[in-house]
């Protein structure tokens, strides 16, 4: 074969192949362009206890998107405009988008998970557990412990989020507490679900130990005071619990004096855990409306 013969050969095999990648982009043009998108699949990724709540949420928010998805040729379908409609929302750590080539959306979710939600003033929003704000919507409603407060610049709800997981984690606390109401970083006040009284836990230090001092309480003082005897029971001082009653009036008038004390933190010396088991039930006495139980524990300097 000589060269001019071996050149025109090279040349039309060239030219076919030209002309057949031609074709097939016009082909698959025609074909994109009569390609739809099938359908919509949500993926949620790291949580399972939101994986319904999401995936219901990030449905509404397509729903009301302002174009047509499912029906749509694939190429018409904007991913990066829809991942920019979803991610308006504070919910997630990211969004992405893509279309498979059988015509589905696949939307992949990256939440950010809520550990509480906060009330301050007529706001209403949750955390997760680096204290970045999650918008509170219907859309994406989530069962989490319940946080309201008087917040500012040097007490921020992230402030009460140690004290929130220790009631969160443990099976006393968790079963007992419904809401916690942060007067200010040194009076965090849990509500109970059973109506009669609150707790003030103080500040986010020595959380076991106020655990153990609340838990003594239960079992040897309100079985026989009742849970509607105290409004405020408080464990916020080291080796303290104090008690006021409800009723201001029950006073004894003979013991009836005035002292430079804040009734609500009034001391009242508790008993160890180690002495719990074996303790017997505390002797009372009244003072400014506030009970005393006797306390073995070796006195440690307030802190």
């Amino acid at each position: 074969m000589t060269d001019k013969t071996r050149k025109i050969v090279t040349w039309s095999i060239l030219c076919s192949l030209l002309a057949y990648t031609a074709v097939m982009s016009v082909w698959a043009h025609r074909q994109a362009a009569d390609h739809v998108c099938i359908g919509i699949e949500i993926q949620v990724q790291g949580t399972d206890a939101m994986d319904s709540v999401i995936r219901r949420g990030v449905s509404e928010e397509l729903y009301r998107y302002p174009r047509r998805i499912v029906g749509t040729p694939i190429h018409e379908v904007n991913t990066s405009d829809l991942e920019r409609y979803i991610s308006r929302h504070s919910n997630f750590e990211s969004v992405n988008c893509m279309v498979t080539s059988r015509g589905k959306l696949i939307v992949r979710i990256v939440p950010l998970i809520p550990v509480m939600r906060v009330f301050f003033g007529d706001n209403s929003y949750y955390i997760n557990k680096d204290g970045r704000h999650v918008r509170s919507t219907a859309e994406f409603f989530s069962d989490v412990p319940v946080v309201s407060g008087r917040f500012n610049r040097n007490f921020t709800p992230k402030s009460v989020l140690p004290l929130v997981n220790f009631v969160r984690k443990d099976a006393l606390l968790s079963e007992l507490v419904s809401m916690v109401d942060a007067i200010d970083a040194k009076n965090l006040i849990l509500v109970p679900r059973i109506r009669g009284h609150v707790i003030n836990f103080g500040d986010t230090t020595r959380l076991e130990e106020k655990k153990r001092a609340l838990a003594l309480f239960y079992r040897q003082v309100l079985p026989y005071k009742g849970w509607e005897e105290y409004d405020t029971i408080s464990v916020k001082f080291r080796g303290q619990i104090v008690a006021t009653r409800r009723d201001k009036t029950r006073l004894n008038h003979a013991e009836q004096y005035i002292e430079d004390i804040d009734l609500e933190e009034g001391t009242l010396p508790e008993v160890s855990p180690r002495d719990a088991q074996s303790a017997q039930a505390p002797k009372a006495t009244q003072a400014n409306n506030t009970d005393s139980i006797e306390n073995p524990i070796q006195k440690q300097p307030n802190g």
